[in-house]
């Protein structure tokens, strides 16, 4: 069953960035975000109900601070990236990930990926390089030059960089609550935040929010469900493979692309996505 619970986890998460993507053309990166902790965190709360409330201490709260003020950046980000490229080219730079992920252990805890490791960041250096192969003139360096030139996969490079750092903070916020307690926790914080730069901003909620509700609704519900998928995975099985599975989640974001918002060049790009996950799935399982 873990199995089937990572895949609805992979599936509700490409379906979350759908519903991303479609709120991006009537509203701005902030909102979008901003709606996209409110209701994740709108629908996780009732949880609440059902866990254990942890005793907090210090190095939670350090964490949740860290982590939200780097996720506040990430979330907009995030959002920004997928509003100026296609799906399929700014979902797959998720994969380089694990690969950030790999140089805060190679620094401080001196745990250097072994030849899978290796195997899975070329792969993922491979697959990025095939992303943008047939908007090439056939230059050996065009196609990454064309996905330079792209805004989006940079931002989403950004992200990854920063969620390579922030991962370690995230984890120790879980070791000092509990998988669900902080994923309600920090959806929260980041929400607050959030609301705080918008309201700096002097934007109108009311008269921005509400007409998008049908579709910031569903993004946080998908979100939400997403983590609840997650959560129960991983009480079935070990972790890393949870999370080689969840890679998939860049494939259905590659397909929702073509078939909702008519991206091109679907057959190349599903290769290189297909690669990518290959290479996340070696370094997750190294």
């Amino acid at each position: 069953m873990w199995l089937f619970y990572s895949l609805l986890d992979a599936i509700s998460d490409a379906t979350k960035d759908v519903f991303s993507k479609k709120g991006l053309g009537k509203m701005d990166e902030y909102l979008v975000a901003w709606g996209w902790r409110f209701f994740t965190f709108l629908f996780l709360v009732p949880l609440l109900f059902f866990i254990p409330i942890p005793k907090l201490d210090f190095q939670f709260w350090q964490a949740l601070i860290i982590s939200g003020v780097f996720g506040t950046i990430t979330s907009v980000l995030f959002m920004r990236a997928i509003k100026l490229s296609p799906l399929s080219l700014t979902i797959p730079i998720l994969t380089f990930t694990p690969v950030f992920l790999l140089i805060p252990s190679s620094l401080i805890l001196k745990e250097f990926p072994n030849v899978y490791g290796f195997i899975g960041i070329l792969l993922i250096i491979f697959g990025a390089y095939l992303l943008n192969i047939q908007e090439t003139k056939g230059t050996l360096i065009g196609p990454f030059k064309a996905l330079i030139k792209e805004r989006g996969p940079i931002l989403m490079l950004l992200v990854t960089f920063i969620w390579g750092i922030t991962g370690s903070f995230d984890k120790v916020g879980v070791l000092h609550s509990s998988s669900l307690f902080w994923a309600i926790s920090i959806n929260f914080f980041l929400f607050l935040i959030l609301s705080v730069i918008i309201l700096l901003k002097r934007r109108n909620f009311k008269s921005e929010i509400i007409p998008n509700v049908k579709t910031l609704l569903p993004m946080g519900f998908f979100a939400a469900l997403s983590m609840s998928f997650q959560m129960t995975a991983i009480k079935m099985t070990l972790v890393p493979y949870t999370t080689a599975v969840k890679q998939t989640r860049i494939i259905f974001s590659s397909l929702y692309g073509f078939l909702i918002f008519k991206e091109q060049f679907i057959k190349s790009r599903l290769l290189a996505v297909s690669i990518m996950v290959l290479g996340a799935l070696f370094i997750t399982l190294s």
